[in-house]
């Protein structure tokens, strides 16, 4: 042990106390021989133990709120949950939170300073649904409006799919999303905010697809003003373009690229939209050695998973569930699209295969002929999603044909997936038909 004088003070160095109650004495020579000497005596508490946090699993009812927080504190003197002091009692602390996160953090301090945190994620289960998807166009035209609206009325259905932004990269309605209305993305063919207003006032859900990174628009207005970062490329350093036409797929690691689809998901969510459903979340589809991608800076599968993070960190205080669209082939082959389903899964609150049997090839899941065996093909692969994301907290709502590809879909045929779905544990659905036409025989009322 050592000591070191400096500024008038004494401080010892090479001295490890343990935790617990310590004396310390300090005895000074008196320069006066008839003097005594000085002696000091100070007691005093070693504590480095921070308190020992332990905070319940926190789940809200829905991303409006409120969501309680409670736990445990042990030893604290107190906890700070997000930007709220919590009050604590017999070690025991609960806090109301307005607006749902996606997660936060709970910070627990003694007196002595000593803090303990733990960052705690918000699950918010979806309340499922029974959907079929509307087209902007679709949705101002009456001829096809309305018998939605009857299949609503008869309860055959719950849930309006309706389109945002589209693969032709036009917004269905007047966006005030300045990159959108910069290169002519805006359409008239709604009113959001009165849409939204009226299905809600019905007793539907509205949820918003909102296409991603298929985006002529974007595309064509980014390459014309020299933004061509914002492009799919091939490897001579032209815009990707293969069976989707050119300038039709936009860099999903571009950051804005990313930020416009955000603020389109952020305004959805403002003017009242139940859920952000994302489609074409991935890259394109092809040989990932002929692509580039500028500024990526990981692998595909996870800017992909990163980018779904960041809009439910954006949305979900604004109210809204966040959804991702994904190809029913990305169970067992995640890299084809850039689409990890048990990463994707972690962040966001459902995954929505599309699980189409027109789109299996022979022998797929072991199915001989999966357009002819509708429900055999369905109750497989969503079996095979439900599994994958168990324990992620997101819920699987498939995508079920409502069309015809190479065999004949009628009621029948649409009964048998929504049976083969709920039968697999997921008896959530949306019904996908291009043209917007749905038998409502199909359905039965709920």
């Amino acid at each position: 042990m050592q000591a070191r004088r400096a500024d008038g003070r004494m401080t010892l160095t090479g001295v490890k106390l343990g935790e617990g109650s310590h004396k310390l004495s300090v005895r000074a020579a008196n320069p006066l021989p008839w003097m005594p000497d000085v002696e000091v005596e100070r007691a005093f508490t070693v504590d480095a133990t921070p308190p020992a946090l332990k905070v319940d699993a926190v789940e809200a009812a829905s991303p409006r709120g409120p969501v309680t927080v409670k736990g445990s504190a042990e030893g604290a003197d107190s906890v700070r949950v997000g930007d709220q002091d919590a009050k604590l009692q017999d070690g025991r602390f609960e806090v109301s939170l307005a607006s749902v996160p996606d997660s936060v953090q709970v910070e627990a301090k003694d007196a002595a300073g000593n803090a303990q945190s733990q960052d705690v994620a918000v699950k918010v289960t979806h309340p499922g649904m029974r959907g079929v998807h509307m087209s902007a166009a679709a949705w101002a035209t009456a001829s096809l409006r309305d018998p939605v609206l009857a299949m609503a009325r008869e309860h055959r259905i719950d849930t309006v799919q309706l389109d945002i932004k589209d693969e032709s990269g036009e917004i269905g309605y007047d966006s005030q999303v300045p990159l959108a209305r910069q290169i002519g993305a805006t359409r008239n063919y709604y009113d959001a905010r009165a849409v939204v207003d009226e299905l809600h006032g019905l007793g539907l859900r509205v949820v918003g697809r909102l296409v991603a990174f298929r985006d002529p628009v974007l595309g064509k207005a980014s390459w014309e003003a020299g933004a061509r970062d914002r492009l799919a490329q091939d490897t001579s350093g032209a815009p990707w373009s293969a069976h989707y036409g050119q300038y039709s797929f936009t860099n999903f690691a571009n950051p804005e690229v990313r930020e416009y689809n955000i603020a389109l998901a952020k305004e959805a969510a403002s003017l009242g939209f139940d859920d952000v459903l994302y489609d074409y979340v991935r890259r394109p589809d092809g040989p990932i050695g002929q692509m580039v991608f500028p500024g990526l800076a990981t692998s595909p599968e996870q800017s992909i998973a990163d980018f779904l993070k960041d809009n439910r960190a954006a949305i979900r205080p604004l109210g809204a569930y966040l959804g991702a669209s994904v190809f029913g082939i990305a169970a067992h082959s995640p890299q084809d699209v850039a689409q990890d389903i048990p990463a994707l899964a972690k962040e966001v609150d459902y995954v929505a295969p599309m699980v189409y049997p027109s789109h299996w090839g022979p022998g797929e899941y072991g199915v001989d002929n999966p357009n002819a065996k509708p429900y055999e093909i369905v109750r497989a692969s969503v079996a095979d999603f439900v599994g994958m994301t168990k324990d992620s907290g997101a819920t699987v709502i498939p995508w079920l044909q409502a069309f015809s590809l190479g065999h004949n879909y009628g009621p029948g045929e649409v009964q048998a997936q929504v049976r083969a779905s709920k039968d697999a544990g997921a008896p959530s659905f949306i019904l996908w038909n291009a043209a917007c036409t749905y038998d409502p025989a199909a359905l039965e009322p709920a």
